[in-house]
């Protein structure tokens, strides 16, 4: 128990603090979306403050155990990840928002299974890279490490293309940093590039529609358009100082559609202004640089690696999101980190934190 209080002697405050910035700016915001009949403190606001709770034990536990001993579980964690992903097609499994079958009904609460497998996934590829590293210089050992993650990314761009995503950018990530020869990186760019005609074929009949808005952004024909431009309505709107809390006009008339979630960027800025918007733009870019600054200080590939991963997975997800409500991505229904209501994906981000933090305070050799 000595040791492992000196451990945690090493741990990076900030990263611990900006959670608790970013649980007040969500809390606030939801309980001003859902906000009605006098009743500030909706389910989803207690909901989301619940889920951060639950999010700094589940850090507290991660701590407990050096990260390296995730390396001899590596297959059965693999296994559990892809099984407990499929649980959306048993009886336990549910459609909702746009039908697709990617949560599981608990009863007295949804669960997004990826949100979960996304965490496991950034645990047993580090390891493989890291074992792999001189397999990632030949097109063999680049096909291997594909087959590796091709599991992961079928089973869940099947039925949630964002989380799909999301995890189809932290594999690359990973691998770029691992040290993928350069050419074979500019290859694949291309292949993936000229593959896009024809998976936009295959995609689903709201996803060519979010494809499209983000092409012809003057149709506004195209339901994904009127979205996108209300956003961008709120965000000019609300000026330097915000419409104030609670007053937010494209809120109130329900022009923006899931303002809890994919649009609550929107919300923000038109009820806080440029100096809300600003404020967490800011510490998303305080929360990454101190991850990033993990990357170095960790002590083997295996730890570098596992931030890197979360690092990813976070960072995308801020940039696809934002992107979106700016008109500048398309829509793909990814929330905003730490933001955006949702208590799985709250929970599965601290426990990537934890993670982040497990490799940063184990950096060190503690001495008695």
């Amino acid at each position: 128990m000595k040791y492992f209080f000196n451990l945690v002697k090493n741990i990076d405050r900030l990263l611990l603090v900006c959670p608790l910035l970013f649980a007040l700016v969500s809390v606030t915001m939801i309980s001003s979306i859902t906000y009605k009949d006098d009743v500030f403190f909706s389910r989803a606001t207690i909901v989301q403050a619940a889920a951060y709770l639950i999010g700094y034990v589940a850090i507290a536990v991660v701590l407990l155990f050096d990260y390296k001993i995730f390396e001899r579980y590596e297959k059965h964690l693999y296994v559990l990840a892809l099984l407990f992903q499929l649980t959306v097609y048993t009886p336990l499994g549910t459609t909702m928002n746009t039908g697709s079958r990617a949560w599981i009904d608990l009863g007295v609460t949804t669960m997004q299974p990826s949100e979960m497998v996304k965490i496991i996934f950034v645990i047993v590829f580090a390891n493989y890279l890291s074992r792999n590293r001189e397999g990632l210089g030949t097109f063999k050992g680049v096909c291997l490490c594909g087959l590796y993650a091709a599991p992961f990314l079928g089973v869940i761009m099947k039925e949630d293309f964002g989380s799909g995503l999301v995890l189809a950018v932290m594999c690359a990530g990973m691998v770029f940093y691992a040290g993928i020869d350069r050419r074979i990186m500019t290859r694949l760019f291309v292949a993936f590039l000229a593959a896009i005609p024809i998976a936009y074929r295959f995609m689903a009949g709201y996803q060519k529609q979010r494809i499209d808005a983000f092409l012809h952004p003057e149709n506004l024909s195209i339901e994904a358009t009127f979205h996108v431009n209300q956003a961008k309505i709120a965000i000019g709107s609300g000026g330097f100082f915000g419409k104030g809390l609670f007053s937010g006009t494209q809120k109130e008339l329900n022009f923006l559609p899931v303002q809890e979630s994919d649009f609550i960027f929107a919300v923000t800025v038109e009820e806080l202004g440029f100096i809300g918007g600003a404020f967490v733009l800011l510490l998303y870019l305080v929360f990454l640089a101190r991850m990033w600054r993990g990357v170095a200080r960790a002590k083997d590939m295996y730890g570098s690696l596992i931030i890197v991963g979360m690092l990813t997975m976070i960072a995308f997800q801020v940039f696809e999101n934002i992107g979106m409500n700016m008109g500048v991505m398309p829509v793909t229904g990814i929330p905003l980190p730490f933001v955006s209501s949702g208590g799985t994906a709250v929970v599965a981000n601290m426990l990537a934190l934890g993670f982040v933090l497990n490799v940063g305070i184990r950096n060190k050799t503690i001495n008695f």
